[in-house]
């Protein structure tokens, strides 16, 4: 286990899904991770339609490498699409390619991701996808970042056991560091998280969630 696992915690639900056990919150949902992720993060960035050479996907919460890797699926090409994620956490690579094992076609398409964080890269050549996970308080390594996204994921713990990661001050940085007319998505329609991106520069809107979710929200940069 990493130092990152140990400060997280992890334990396995039903075997399958990764828990962590310092927010008390899974890595994804336990049935049908893959569509949620498809449903949120791309369909609500209006994703894989706004794909170009140079696209820039910034992300809040690695996590499993589950959003990375649907957008690898995603991408069609030409040219390259650029990746940057800020995780305070990193999980080990075994315990990653485990819980992928819910995932067969995720799955599919992880090994070159897999080889290359398990040798401890961080950033990672994966064909036409260039990605770097960002390790730290994303408080501190965000306002650093010199990029600027075109499509944010804000994919942290629960905003109700992670508020760090939706804190006003934060999602004032996510509007910062994105590009005109960008835009973002999540999976909470918690109301101090909407009101933190409106205030941000975001027009902000709540959309339907998915599965047993009712709503979910999205924007784009004012």
């Amino acid at each position: 286990m990493s130092g990152g696992e140990q400060g997280v915690g992890l334990e396995w639900r039903d075997g399958i899904v990764p828990v962590s056990t310092r927010f008390d919150d899974p890595y994804f949902s336990a049935t049908g991770g893959l569509a949620e992720t498809r449903h949120v993060f791309l369909a609500g960035n209006g994703l894989p339609g706004r794909f170009c050479d140079g696209f820039q996907v910034a992300e809040l919460g690695f996590g499993t490498g589950l959003n990375l890797l649907a957008t690898v699926i995603a991408w069609a090409g030409p040219g390259v699409l650029r990746y940057t994620s800020f995780e305070a956490w990193p999980l080990a690579a075994d315990s990653i390619a485990r819980a992928l094992q819910a995932f067969p076609e995720a799955l599919a398409v992880a090994g070159p991701f897999l080889a290359q964080w398990a040798a401890g890269g961080r950033r990672m050549d994966l064909g036409h996808v260039v990605a770097e996970v960002i390790i730290g308080d994303a408080r501190q390594t965000l306002p650093a970042w010199q990029g600027r996204a075109d499509a944010w994921y804000l994919d942290g713990f629960s905003p109700a056991k992670n508020p760090e990661l939706w804190s006003a001050e934060l999602m004032a940085e996510v509007g910062r560091h994105t590009a005109p007319g960008g835009t973002f998505a999540t999976y909470t329609a918690a109301g101090h998280v909407r009101q933190a991106l409106t205030d941000a520069g975001f027009a902000v809107e709540r959309r339907p969630g998915h599965g047993s979710k009712r709503h979910m929200t999205a924007g784009r940069l004012a």
